[in-house]
C-alpha cells in the first residue's frame, strides 16, 4: 500500500484524514492498516512512538464498528491520561462523517460517575488506562459481552509502569475477543509471555530494527564531572537558541532542583513530577504544548505518554537505568520526518553505558566537546542579530516617535550606534562567559594522549573563571585526572536490607539515596538487586553522609538498614585498634 486510496477505507475515513492534512502513509500505516481491515488475526507492531501508530489501528477499527449498535465493540488500552485523552480526541477526528459513532475516554484522575453516563449513552469503542478500565469492568458498568478487538497501545510502557496484572485481568476478562492488536517501541520478555498467553498465532510487524532507537535522531554525549552537570547543561541551552526539548532526571528531587535552578538564572523552563496535582500536570502540560515552555524538566514516569511534536532536543541529565528507557525517551524527538538530537551528560565511570547504548540503539554515539564561552557568544550574537533582522516594523505604530529618536541618537555614528544596540542585548552573555572555564573532563587514552572531547587537549589547564562563580584552578584538576586512573577507589558500596521480594528497583535505591541524602550530585555507581537485600555504591566522598542519613529512613513502611558492604580504610585501620567492638559492615558477596 502507497497510498490511503488503496487502503479500502470508507469514503468518511478518507475525507475525514484528509481534512486532518494525511496524504502519504507512514511505513506502520502501510503495513498494518490492510492487515487489520482483511484480517481478525492478532497483530503484533513494533514501531517507534510519533510514527503514525494511532491511525494505524484506528482507522481500521473504526472501519469494522457495527454503528447500529451502542454497545461496546472495541477496547484501546494507553499507559497514561494524556495518551489516553490525545487518541480518543484523535479517533473522534477519524470518525468524525461516521454517523452515530461514539468514541468514549476513561482514565483515572476524573469523574468516574461521568464517564459511566457517559458509557451508558453508548460508547461503541473505549480508550482507557487500565486502573479505570478495570475498575469499571469490576463495576460492571463497562459491558464486554460485544467487544470483539482489544488494542494494546505502547504495551511496553504499560508494563513498565506496573500494570501488568490490570492487563491480565482485562484480556482475561474479554472473552467474546476476535482480535488482538498489540502496539510497541520495545519487545520485552514480559511483552513476548502476553502474545503467548492472550494472542492467537499473531503476526509479527517490525518497522525499523526491533528495540533499535527512532533513525531521525542523532545520539551524541558530553563527559564532565558530575558536580558540573547543571552548568552543562545551561551551556546546551544557551549554544541553542531555539531549543524545545526535556530534561530527563532521575528522581522528583533532582527534577525540581534543577528546573527551580533553571527558572532562577533566567532559563524558560518548568517541571513535571509525580508531586504536582492533575489540574497542575495540564497547566503545564499545556504551556509546554504551546511553546510557551522551551524545556520540560521531567522524570520518566512523570514524561510517560507524552506527545509532543516537533522536538528538538532530548536531553539525559542522567542516564535512565533500564536501556529500553533511553529508547523511549529518544524516540520523543526527530519523528514526522524531522531530525532530532538526543544528547547525554556522563562521568567517566558512565563510558561503559554508552558502548551497551550504542549496541541497543544500532547507532554511533558521538562524543562532543562542552561548548565554550565564545562559542556561545558568537551563537547568541548572530541570533540576536537575525532577530532584530528578521523583526517586523509597524511604521504607523512607530513613526510618531522617529523625531525624538533621531534626534537621542544623532550624536552617534552608524557603526557606533549599532555597538550600542547590540551590546545592550548582548552584554550579559559576554559578562557571563568571560574567562568561562573548560567542563571537558581529562580521560588518559591508551596511547597516553589526553583526550578532552575533540578539542585536541587544548585547554589542558583551568583557567579560574567566572562561570557561576564555580571555576577550580589546575590542582582540583589534577585531581580528577588521577581519580580517573583508579575509578572502582572512588566508590564506597553499602548493604541494602531489602530486595526483589521487596519490589525494589534500581530506579526506588537511587530515589531513596537522594530524597534521604538531600544531594542529588552523589555520584552513584552499581547496583545490585538480591531477592531478599540489595548492594550500592556512592562516590566515597559521601560515605559518612549516606550512614547518617540513611537513620531512620523508610521505603514504602519498612525500616531501611544500611551497612558499609566493605570499609574504606580509615575505617579498617579504626576496626583493627578496637577488635572487640562489633563491626558496622559486612562482606563483599
Amino acid at each position: 500500500m502507497t497510498s490511503f486510496e488503496e487502503s479500502g477505507l470508507s469514503p468518511e475515513l478518507m475525507k475525514a484524514i484528509t481534512e486532518k492534512g494525511f496524504k502519504v502513509p507512514t511505513p506502520i500505516q502501510a503495513k498494518t492498516i490492510p492487515q487489520i481491515l482483511n484480517s481478525d488475526g492478532d497483530l503484533i507492531a513494533l514501531a517507534q512512538t510519533g510514527t503514525g501508530k494511532t491511525a494505524a489501528f484506528g482507522l481500521p477499527i473504526i472501519q469494522k464498528i457495527d454503528s447500529n449498535s451502542k454497545k461496546t465493540q472495541a477496547i484501546i488500552l494507553l499507559p497514561t491520561r494524556e495518551l489516553c485523552i490525545q487518541v480518543a480526541k484523535d479517533l473522534e477526528d477519524f470518525s468524525k462523517y461516521s454517523d452515530k459513532l461514539y468514541v468514549v475516554p476513561v482514565y483515572g484522575g476524573s469523574s468516574i460517575d461521568t464517564q459511566i453516563r457517559a458509557l451508558k449513552r453508548g460508547a461503541q469503542i473505549v480508550v482507557g488506562t487500565p486502573g479505570r478500565t478495570l475498575d469499571l469492568i469490576k463495576r460492571k458498568k463497562l459491558i464486554l459481552t460485544d467487544v470483539t478487538n482489544v488494542v494494546l497501545d505502547e504495551a511496553d510502557e504499560m508494563l513498565s509502569m506496573g500494570f501488568k496484572d490490570d492487563l491480565d485481568d482485562i484480556l482475561g476478562a474479554v472473552k467474546t475477543r476476535k482480535q488482538t492488536l498489540l502496539f510497541s517501541a520495545t519487545m520485552p520478555k514480559e511483552i513476548s509471555k502476553i502474545a503467548r498467553k492472550y494472542m492467537n498465532d499473531p503476526e509479527e510487524i517490525t518497522v525499523g530494527a526491533k528495540n533499535t532507537g527512532a533513525e531521525n535522531v542523532d545520539h551524541v554525549f558530553y563527559m564532565v564531572n558530575a558536580r558540573d552537570r547543571y552548568l552543562v547543561l545551561k551551556r546546551i541551552a544557551d549554544i541553542n537558541p531555539h531549543i524545545y526539548g526535556i530534561v530527563f532526571c532521575r528522581t522528583r528531587r533532582e527534577t525540581k532542583e534543577v528546573a527551580d535552578k533553571l527558572m532562577e538564572d533566567g532559563y524558560n523552563a518548568d517541571a513535571l513530577h509525580g508531586d504536582l496535582s492533575q489540574a497542575q500536570r495540564d497547566s503545564v502540560m499545556n504551556r509546554f504544548r504551546e511553546k510557551n515552555l522551551q524545556l520540560l524538566v521531567a522524570t520518566d514516569i512523570a514524561a510517560r505518554g507524552l506527545d509532543v511534536n516537533d522536538l528538538t532536543h532530548i536531553i539525559n541529565y542522567n542516564l535512565p537505568d533500564e536501556l529500553e528507557a533511553y529508547i523511549h525517551r529518544s524516540g520523543r524527538t526527530g519523528r514526522a520526518g524531522k531530525k532530532g538530537i538526543s544528547i547525554t551528560i556522563i562521568h567517566s565511570r558512565e563510558q561503559r553505558k554508552i558502548k551497551l547504548l550504542e549496541d541497543k540503539v544500532k547507532k554511533k554515539f558521538n562524543r562532543l566537546p562542552v561548548p565554550d564561552g565564545k562559542e556561545i557568544c558568537e551563537k547568541q550574537l548572530f541570533n540576536l542579530i537575525d532577530k532584530i533582522e528578521n523583526t517586523k516594523v509597524d511604521d504607523e505604530q512607530i513613526e510618531p516617535y522617529m523625531d525624538v529618536i533621531y534626534k537621542k541618537l544623532s550624536w552617534l555614528t552608524r557603526e557606533d550606534l549599532i555597538k550600542h544596540f547590540v551590546s545592550a542585548e548582548f552584554n550579559r552573555f559576554l559578562e557571563y562567559y568571560k574567562n568561562a572555564k573548560d567542563l571537558n573532563i581529562l580521560v588518559k587514552s591508551r596511547d597516553d594522549r589526553d583526550d578532552r572531547g575533540g578539542r585536541g587537549g587544548r585547554g589542558g589547564r583551568d583557567k579560574r573563571g567566572r562561570d557561576d562563580n564555580r571555576g577550580r584552578g589546575d590542582k582540583s584538576f589534577r585531581r580528577d585526572k588521577k581519580k580517573s586512573r583508579t575509578p572502582d577507589e572512588n566508590f564506597s558500596r553499602f548493604f541494602l536490607n531489602i530486595g526483589k521480594k521487596d519490589g525494589i528497583q534500581p530506579v526506588n535505591i537511587i530515589g531513596l539515596i537522594n530524597d534521604n541524602l538531600r544531594d542529588s550530585s552523589a555520584e552513584i555507581g552499581k547496583i545490585d538487586i538480591l531477592d531478599s537485600f540489595s548492594f550500592f555504591e556512592v562516590d566515597k566522598n559521601y560515605e559518612d553522609k549516606i550512614l547518617k542519613s540513611m537513620k531512620g529512613a523508610d521505603y514504602e513502611g519498612r525500616k531501611v538498614n544500611v551497612e558499609l558492604s566493605e570499609p574504606s580504610a580509615k575505617r579498617k585501620k579504626s576496626f583493627t585498634k578496637d577488635k572487640g567492638k562489633r563491626t558496622n559492615f559486612r562482606k563483599r558477596n
